[in-house]
């Protein structure tokens, strides 16, 4: 199956080296087409049979399977530059949460699936989040599950909940990283260790960390009671992450949730019928 790539940005990018990685997909079976003409090359570059096409037209002409991984504002201009290639027998896949899967089927005369991937894919671990469209048949189902399940651990999300699963599994990566600098800087600032040897430690525990996890050692609950035992050195540093840590997600969430309805509205605006 030819399988085309319609924007190769940073997320573009990632989910089309851990196909190839994963192999999943040969380089051969992939088209691809970026507006910075550069990035693709690069990607063809690095991946020897993958095709640059000429523009987003060439794309669906070529593929049945696209995956559409553009900005959201980006979409009314690139559906526009390829939606007359497309049949009933194309599949359009949209990598982005504020273009909703109605607008996109109103748009298209084939069966539209979302999927919401994360950094970690480009380890072939992590999940990617799917949503399914009306002209989705169980068949169809079938085959976008086991190809994302070759990168990642698919996950079925009601759109209800695509923005908090999101939060939680794609922009979450970005949220620890930030907490682990921060432990690194104090701990270099406080006690004199090298930034080196803090940044060294600090991403082999949390390696080791996500290996309890994943081979079910301990949940997170009974990880941090076997590590704090009464009257330790862990209780103590615990007592200042207790003070100042409780509220603060509840405002991270209470964000991301206000700019995702920020960003819905404003596409709804660019899609709508001129």
């Amino acid at each position: 199956m030819q399988v085309g790539f319609i924007g190769t940005g940073s997320m573009g990018s990632i989910l089309l080296e851990a196909f190839i990685h994963s192999g999943a997909l040969l380089p051969t079976q992939i088209i691809a087409y970026n507006r910075t003409r550069a990035k693709v090359e690069s990607l063809a570059e690095r991946h020897a049979g993958l095709l640059i096409a000429p523009s987003n037209a060439d794309v669906a002409r070529a593929a049945k399977l696209v995956m559409l991984c553009v900005k959201p504002l980006d979409y009314q201009e690139a559906i526009g530059q390829f939606a007359n290639e497309l049949t009933p027998e194309h599949i359009l896949v949209t990598i982005t949460s504020p273009v909703k899967l109605e607008q996109l089927e109103s748009l298209v005369p084939c069966p539209v699936i979302r999927v919401i991937p994360s950094i970690t894919n480009a380890a072939l671990s992590g999940t990617t989040l799917l949503e399914f469209g009306h002209g989705v048949t169980e068949q169809l189902r079938s085959q976008i599950l086991t190809l994302f399940s070759q990168i990642s651990r698919p996950v079925e999300v009601e759109e209800t909940f695509l923005r908090v699963a999101a939060d939680l599994s794609s922009c979450g990566p970005a949220f620890v990283s930030y907490l682990l600098q921060q432990m690194i800087g104090a701990a270099t600032k406080e006690t004199g260790i090298s930034e080196q040897a803090a940044t060294y430690l600090t991403t082999q525990m949390i390696i080791g960390f996500a290996e309890l996890v994943k081979k079910d050692l301990f949940s997170l609950q009974t990880l941090e009671q076997r590590v704090c035992v009464p009257g330790g050195i862990t209780g103590e540093g615990l007592i200042p992450l207790k003070q100042s840590i409780p509220g603060v997600f509840n405002q991270v969430f209470l964000r991301t949730q206000q700019k995702f309805a920020q960003d819905c509205h404003e596409v709804s605006l660019h899609l709508a019928p001129k």
